[in-house]
């Protein structure tokens, strides 16, 4: 198996700290690696080095000759480009460039047939409709639409939304994606988990979705205090590997810390022998103060802090409304919140989750209706911008901003030093300046601010971006045991699954619909939904058949007319593929490989036969 990125005996220091030193580590062409490890353990850094796009304080990293790396950072960079074409379109791709002039002319000069007439007839020459229906349906799934779009007018989902796009549409031979799940409503991950892993593509990413690690990676890498371990298989296989080895590591780090009890008695006694002959035993003990310094248990954040009482009254939403610009997000929603409601909100990026959110906060007013919190509320609101921190404060000053000492869960009073240190805050961290500290570290000091002021009403936007696992993994133990209201917004199906009981659906119409169940079983009724009206789509089509095509535009007829030969094309391949299945003495890995090709055909299958479907609709609407 040929190795595409490697690196020997790699090091990496950051403001004088050692991240990790003397690590060998290579990526084989067709593995999809996923890294973890703690907030600033280096996991970045790391892609950054095997990517090419930093140079390793130590050691040295190698890229297979004229490979094309294709790397997606969290904060992309676009360089010269301009507008959304400029970026997405290359101008030594002649079928990129074609298909750009196609799209800027459907968008604005659709009634020019003759131009189109000869564009459609130049991407004929060059072969080039199907790749322009990838790009479309790329582009499509990511919402980027206005191709004309200046990139310094789009947020920061938006940038990063483009910044995959080009990637999946370049396909490069390594994808190195970090936290590619951030801004995406969970129906885009699904079709990115899809596209993934589909063919064999080899992938180094960074990712804190855990069903999103778990589904797309069959190899795990961890960093764990300066080292790197490796694990053969998917996420539910690393944790299984990982207890293990840290209860090895237990008992080794228990054996060692008698053993150096025993050698500082020695040293503290025997202050006279250190001559020679007793050198090699001083030195081993050193090093065995180094190995047994960074071992044993690890801590843990423990987030217990003191819930404030609750009345009775909690929020009232009567009627209301609220739109921007002509468009209303939210039509007459009413709901009154109940002791240990547990909401998660789901719907589409753009339909007005965050609206809603602020509207219960009172940052944003109703245009009609009411919002009535009761006496005994005290919100507290984790949102995706952040607190805005002095980047030249020091850490324990953000915490004696709020107060000096917290009352945690169980009635003890601790100092903010004392808190900062639950949350995985060392002292030297807590003297430091704000500006040296992780995203996921930022973030984590974010959340602790929310909670030393004990509310009862919980509203978390998005918390799992930058949060490492670890991190999650204990956020999702206290929310289990949190007393008061809970509402979540978030893509991270795992954490939706785990810590809702209810779901607030922005169904993107200005209609709020209330599910009672978690999303999972959301996802259940839609996915028995969508059969059932392809079913009936399938029955109508079948006794109605197209009889006119006049209300497509030249694109949507030049697809139609693809897509029904595609699908008669992919149907025969899984006929074929099956009757190969039921051929006695199939080979093991042939069956395998069989399976697989059948899986991607169906997949195939059912996407352009949903797109068929549409268009037919279309036409005859």
């Amino acid at each position: 198996m040929s190795t595409y990125l490697s690196a020997e005996n790699l090091g990496h220091s950051f403001h004088d700290h050692w991240l990790f030193k003397h690590q060998t580590i290579g990526i084989n062409r067709g593995r999809r690696v996923a890294l973890v490890g703690v907030n600033g353990a280096g996991k970045s850094t790391l892609l950054k080095i095997l990517s090419g796009q930093l140079a390793p304080t130590e050691g040295k990293a190698v890229r297979a000759r004229d490979l094309r790396v294709g790397y997606l950072e969290q904060d992309p960079k676009f360089k010269n480009a301009v507008t959304i074409s400029d970026y997405i379109f290359h101008e030594d791709n002649v079928q990129q460039q074609l298909i750009r002039k196609y799209e800027e002319l459907l968008e604005n000069d659709p009634e020019n047939s003759a131009a189109l007439e000869k564009v459609m007839t130049e991407l004929s020459e060059v072969d080039a409709w199907e790749y322009e229906y990838k790009i479309k349906t790329i582009l499509g799934r990511l919402d980027i639409h206005q191709l004309n779009q200046n990139i310094s007018s789009l947020s920061g989902g938006q940038k990063k939304r483009l910044a995959l796009a080009r990637l999946l549409i370049e396909d490069p031979e390594v994808y190195v994606l970090d936290e590619p799940t951030n801004h995406l409503d969970i129906d885009t991950i699904e079709w990115l988990e899809k596209l993934l892993t589909e063919g064999n593509k080899t992938i180094l990413m960074v990712t804190h979705d855990r069903y999103f690690l778990d589904n797309v990676c069959n190899e795990i890498i961890e960093i764990d205090n300066g080292k790197i371990y490796t694990y053969a298989g998917n996420y539910g296989y690393f944790l299984e590997k990982k207890a293990d080895r840290e209860a090895a590591n237990e008992a080794q780090f228990q054996k060692n810390s008698n053993l150096l009890k025993k050698e500082l008695e020695w040293m503290r006694r025997q202050p006279q022998a250190r001559g020679t002959k007793s050198q090699a035993r001083i030195n081993a003990f050193y090093e065995l103060e180094d190995k047994t310094k960074n071992a044993g248990p690890k801590a843990k954040v423990e987030l217990s802090v003191k819930t404030a009482r609750q009345g009775n009254k909690i929020m009232e939403l009567e009627s209301v409304v609220k739109g921007f610009n002509g468009r209303t997000f939210i039509d007459g929603f009413d709901y009154v919140f109940k002791k240990g409601d547990r909401i998660g909100l789901a719907g589409k990026n753009g339909t007005g989750k965050s609206t809603l959110l602020n509207l219960i906060t009172g940052n944003l007013q109703p245009d009609s209706g009411s919002v009535v919190k009761g006496e005994t509320t005290v919100l507290g609101y984790f949102h995706q911008a952040g607190i805005t921190f002095n980047q030249e404060e020091r850490v324990i000053d953000v915490v004696k901003n709020v107060a000096d000492y917290i009352t945690m869960a169980d009635g003890k009073t601790i100092s903010a030093s004392q808190l900062l240190t639950l949350f995985l805050f060392p002292p030297k961290k807590q003297h430091g300046f704000i500006a040296n500290l992780s995203g996921g570290e930022k973030k984590r000091l974010q959340l602790m601010s929310i909670l030393m002021k004990n509310p009862n009403f919980l509203i978390l936007d998005e918390p799992t971006n930058d949060l490492d696992i670890d991190t999650l993994n204990v956020l999702e133990e206290f929310l289990t045991t949190y007393t008061g209201v809970l509402m979540l917004v978030s893509h991270d199906r795992y954490l939706l699954d785990k810590l809702t009981d209810q779901l607030f659906i922005m169904e993107g119409n200005g209609s709020v619909r209330i599910f009672n169940g978690n999303y999972s079983s959301y996802r259940l009724e839609q996915e028995e939904e969508k059969q059932q009206a392809k079913q009936k789509a399938e029955v109508k089509t079948e006794t109605k058949p197209v009889a006119k095509k006049n209300k497509l535009n030249f694109k949507e007829l030049k697809e139609l007319e693809t897509l029904e030969s595609n699908i008669q094309q992919l149907e025969l391949a899984i006929k074929t593929a099956n009757e190969k299945l039921n051929t006695s003495g199939i080979e093991a890995s042939s069956l395998n490989h069989t399976l697989q090709e059948i899986d991607k055909l169906n997949a195939d299958l059912e996407e352009k036969s949903m797109r068929w479907i549409e268009l037919i609709e279309l036409n005859e609407g």
